[in-house]
């Protein structure tokens, strides 16, 4: 199953765990990602605050650059990236004359031919009808709070992605590799973004029920697909004042890292040693044959 790929300048970077797992399992799954040609930054999370112009354009550029590849579909791991290309591509959409003219500063053509999917949807996409369960050496076995984030379903009418206030993608998924998703209540709340390096204080305040309650409920581990999202509920723990033990060792896995673990990959090829909070989760043992 051939699909585009921008990875976006996290996964090129600060996510590199990210980008790690993403490539370890699609290769396990048979999912092969095409690198958009000469991609570029989308613009997240500022330009669209700054230049409404600049922020059309960036992820215009990215939409005919994967169009002139002949990409039908573009995985888009990152929920800024994903949110600013299908926000972009929906405005350009309703505007002829904006798009003609986003077209002429970019000096390219724009069909708006090629879809941006983030990557739950595109795992999922790439596992309707598999045989997955299959695949799974090493249950992973824990009790796990399915975070989204918000701006994976957030504005809904643009987005449609899964149920805006309880999105279960996640969930069914991590289901079928032997985890217990838990019912709480921060699933799509926001995690600061952005903020992270302006106000941290913001990002901690707003990071901290998300752990609290995740534990409270009895989850071991958070399971998000975002690298803003990974990046403030991990860096950011120490600026969470007033945690429990159990809040401040809670790791915060890539859903694709934990679908990794349970297919056999090795932990350093999904990148986990690279996490501030560590993960450590015992290590699962193999499944015997014929079980």
């Amino acid at each position: 199953m051939k699909m585009g790929f921008y990875p976006g300048c996290s996964l090129k970077g600060s996510s590199r765990e990210f980008n790690e797992s993403l490539c370890a399992v699609a290769d396990k799954l048979g999912m092969e990602l095409e690198e958009i040609p000469d991609w570029n930054c989308c613009g997240a999370t500022a330009a669209h605050n700054l230049n409404h112009a600049l922020a059309l354009s960036l992820p215009a550029r990215i939409l005919a650059q994967a169009e002139k590849a002949g990409m039908e579909e573009i995985v888009v791991p990152c929920s800024a990236c994903y949110n600013r290309l299908v926000m972009t591509r929906r405005e350009l959409q309703e505007s002829a004359t904006l798009k003609a003219e986003i077209a002429d500063i970019i000096e390219m053509e724009l069909a708006l031919t090629a879809v941006p999917l983030n990557v739950i949807d595109a795992l999922d996409r790439a596992l309707a009808g598999s045989a997955l369960e299959s695949l799974v050496v090493a249950p992973f076995a824990y009790k796990v709070a399915c975070y989204y984030g918000c701006l994976m379903v957030r504005p809904p009418k643009v987005m449609q992605f899964d149920q805006p206030e309880d999105p279960m993608t996640m969930d069914r998924m991590m289901e079928r590799v032997g985890a217990e998703p838990i019912d709480w209540a921060f699933k799509v709340e926001c995690c600061g973004a952005g903020l992270s390096v302006s106000r941290t204080d913001l990002v901690a305040k707003l990071c901290k029920p998300i752990v609290s309650d995740a534990v409270k409920r009895g989850a071991e581990a958070l399971i998000v697909a975002c690298p803003m999202c990974q990046s403030n509920l991990d860096m950011r723990r120490a600026s969470l004042k007033g945690l429990s033990e159990a809040e401040t060792r809670i790791p915060v896995l890539y859903i694709t890292q934990a679908i990794g673990v349970a297919l056999g990959i090795d932990r350093k090829e999904l990148g986990l040693h690279r996490h501030l909070v560590p993960v450590a989760l015992p290590k699962p043992a193999a499944k015997a044959a014929g079980a």
